[in-house]
Formats: structure tokens, C-alpha cells, sequence
């Protein structure tokens, strides 16, 4: 009688049964399968140069929450999740003790150093219990292995696979129909697929200040204007609205983050990696490849082929918040001012912020920088009544047509 098999299955950001090479192995060879779980207290330290939480309170909820549903959805398959608190070379090391037979240890590879550290602590483990291990690739909507680049060897926690997102987007354009919105959610996968396997290429360089084109950039680390930046009081409505949303909710759009953080690096002069750990810290949604991956892209130090791109604040705020409903949702003290001049409060006559509530550097500050480039939206704003703001009531939004990755990294594109 051959002995009983029995297999470990680590979860880390694979918190799913659903198309999970994992628990898909283990149930073709193993007779007792052990999904398992561990709280890494490294995962709560502070950042590396910075010492922020790497953790912040959103994050932490979205995990607990993900956790307890997968432990009662395995419930209710007749399993369950035993879930550990620390580090999981440590815990697995003890659960092999206790179990006395292990068969094999299995769990998905991440590409980031901090996890690739723990890969390699695992593996020492197990090959000092004679237990094998079996790793797979499952973060990505294409495998590394289908790349046709010959320089890579061979959603953030996993709750749900870019594979299956991508079959029910495709299944819904067959069904109903393929729009702006499908397109968009698409190229969103690759350009997640993309920052990974640039991690998985340049590995610890997507964390250095030089960044992947070993750029040298004279970055600053004034405390004081980083604070007003992530405290969302930089006087600039649009950065300002970004920030205070991040801060409550860990949320921010993508037109948001690119905005925030082409301020931070561009026009202020910081350290890109204040703003990469404050995110790291805040977002519900953080996967490192993705975070530093824009973070360096909007430093000018990644993937980028054009010299100095920056975002201009008040274009972008009038392109993407004509009305000003977006600022005046999360900057209440501005919400006296109509339509789109509550992007550009500082330019308005005492009177106007008078009737608006608005004292400068009393209720709202005024801003801590003013590009040059701004002057020409300012200027350009209708001279019309209050509330109509850049092009009157009937202007709208430019379109953005579909366009593929390609876009990203042309050189001649105005913000």
C-alpha cells in the first residue's frame, strides 16, 4: 500500500480557487491537501528608505476580508484555510514537524526580491525535509513562458485571476457588445502584464533612484512639500482631491495617480520613491511591479523614450473635471466656488472667494507652486459667468480613441 500524500498549498496573492494552479495540482497528487496562509509581520514593517507602514488600514481590511472568504468557501468544499500568523518559511518548517510526512510544498512565484527571498527560505526548508517543491506562474494574463523575449527567463492579492477577467470580458463582447469600456479593461491587464515582466527583467533596479536608465536627477526630499502633498494640501484643487481621496478611501483612479505623481516628481522636485512608498502604504489595490513600475515611468527613469513628460495640473483637471464636481466632492472648503474655476481658486478676485467662503491660506492654501505652463489654461478659461467653466456648460471631455501600448511610449503627446 503506497503511502498517503499529503501537500502544503502556500496562498499568497492567489487568495482564489478559481483558476489556481495550485490547488489544481495538488488535487492530481496529494490525498490530504493543506491550503494554507501566514500573516508575514514583514509585510507590517515600514518601507525601506522611508519607513512608511507597507501596510496601511484599506489594504489590511481588503486582505482580512479576502482571507475570510476564501476560508469559508473552502468550508464549503469540505476544507477550510488554516491561517498563520508569521513568517511562512517559519510556519511551514513547523508544519512539517508536526505533520511528520509532507510530500510537497506548493505555491505560486512572485517576481518582487522581499518575496523571491521567502521563495528561496522555503525551498532551503524543504530540502532539509526532503519535501519537494512545485511552483508556478499565475499573476499574469500571458505566461512568462509564451513571451517572445529572449532577455525573461523563463490583481494584487489574487482574489481574482487576469485570466478569468479577460474570458468574461471577451464572452460579454460576444454576447452583448465590445465597447470603449472592454477595450480599456483589456489593455489594463497587458499594461499590468507589462510592469510585471519588466520587474521580472530588471529586478532590483525598479527600486533604485536611478531607476531602470540609471538616470541621475538631483531628486529632493523636502519633508514640508512632500506632507502638503500627501495631506492633500498642495493649493492645487485637482492634486489636492487625488490625495484626500487616497487618504480615506486607499483609492484612486489611474488618471489620478499619473497626475499626483507627475506633480510630485515634475513640478515639486521629489524623490519618486516618496510617492511610490506612500502608495505602497495606502493603496488597497498595491502590486509592487505596477507601483514602481509608473512611479518610475512617471519620473522620467523607466520605460519612457520621451525627455521630461509632465503633466499639466489645470489642463488635466479641466479635461477630466470640466465642472469641477470631482474637487469639490473631496475638498469641501471650495465647494462655494462653481463650475471650473475651483481648479484655479488663487486667480479669482477677493470678492469672488468672498461670496465663495474661501480664504486664502485661512480655509484653503494657496498653492505651493505654480507651473508656468499652467498660465495658458488659466487664461483660456471662459470669462462667462461663474459654474460654466473652461468652454462653457456644453463643453465636454476630449475622447480618447483606442490606442494600444504603443501610445504610451511615443514621443510627441500633449498633456
Amino acid at each position: 500500500m503506497s503511502a498517503s500524500r499529503t501537500v502544503i498549498c502556500l496562498l499568497r496573492n492567489d487568495l482564489r480557487l478559481h483558476d489556481n494552479e495550485v490547488f489544481h495540482w495538488a488535487q492530481r497528487n496529494a490525498d490530504h491537501i493543506i491550503p494554507l496562509y501566514c500573516f508575514d509581520p514583514r509585510h507590517y514593517q515600514g518601507t525601506y528608505h522611508f519607513n512608511f507602514p507597507k501596510t496601511g488600514p484599506f489594504r489590511l481590511r481588503f486582505l482580512l476580508d479576502s482571507v475570510k472568504d476564501l476560508r469559508a468557501t473552502l468550508k464549503k468544499r469540505g476544507s477550510t484555510l488554516l491561517v498563520r500568523q508569521g513568517k511562512p518559511e517559519e510556519v511551514v518548517s513547523e508544519l512539517i514537524q508536526q505533520l511528520g510526512s509532507v510530500t510537497a510544498l506548493a505555491f505560486h512565484e512572485e517576481v518582487a526580491s522581499e518575496e523571491k527571498f521567502v521563495e528561496k527560505k522555503l525551498k532551503d526548508v524543504c530540502c532539509q525535509n526532503k519535501v519537494k517543491v512545485q511552483t508556478f506562474w499565475g499573476s499574469t494574463l500571458y505566461h512568462r513562458d509564451d513571451l517572445p523575449f529572449s532577455h525573461i527567463r523563463g490583481l494584487a492579492l489574487g482574489c481574482i485571476s487576469p485570466r478569468y477577467i479577460y474570458e468574461q470580458i471577451k464572452k460579454y463582447e460576444v454576447e452583448r457588445t465590445a465597447n470603449q469600456s472592454t477595450y480599456w479593461v483589456i489593455f489594463e491587464l497587458l499594461w499590468r502584464d507589462y510592469f510585471k515582466f519588466v520587474g521580472l527583467k530588471y529586478r532590483n533596479r525598479i527600486f533604485h533612484m536611478n531607476g531602470l536608465q540609471d538616470k541621475h536627477v538631483s531628486w529632493k526630499t523636502d519633508m514640508i512639500l512632500f506632507n502638503a502633498w500627501k495631506e492633500g494640501r498642495t493649493g492645487v484643487p485637482f492634486v489636492d482631491a487625488n490625495m484626500r481621496e487616497l487618504a480615506l478611501t486607499g483609492f484612486m483612479s489611474n488618471r489620478g495617480r499619473q497626475n499626483v505623481a507627475s506633480f510630485l516628481t515634475k513640478d515639486l522636485g521629489l524623490d519618486w520613491r516618496l510617492g511610490a512608498e506612500w502608495f505602497e502604504y495606502l493603496l488597497v489595490d498595491h502590486d509592487v511591479c505596477s507601483n514602481y513600475g509608473n512611479w518610475l515611468y512617471s519620473a522620467g527613469t523607466g520605460n519612457d523614450p520621451r525627455e521630461n513628460r509632465k503633466f499639466n495640473m489645470i489642463k488635466q483637471g479641466l479635461d477630466y473635471d470640466n465642472n469641477g464636481d470631482y474637487v469639490r466632492q473631496w475638498v469641501p472648503e471650495l465647494r462655494g466656488i462653481k463650475g471650473g474655476d475651483v481648479h484655479t481658486p488663487w486667480t479669482l478676485s477677493n470678492s469672488a472667494l468672498s461670496h465663495a467662503q474661501v480664504s486664502l491660506n485661512e480655509t484653503y492654501p494657496s498653492p505651493i507652486i505654480i507651473a508656468p505652463e499652467w498660465s495658458r489654461h488659466i487664461n483660456n478659461k471662459s470669462s462667462g459667468p461663474p459654474g460654466k467653466g473652461r468652454k462653457g456648460s456644453s463643453y465636454t471631455p476630449r475622447q480618447h480613441k483606442d490606442r494600444g501600448i504603443d501610445f504610451y511610449f511615443s514621443k510627441n503627446k500633449g498633456f
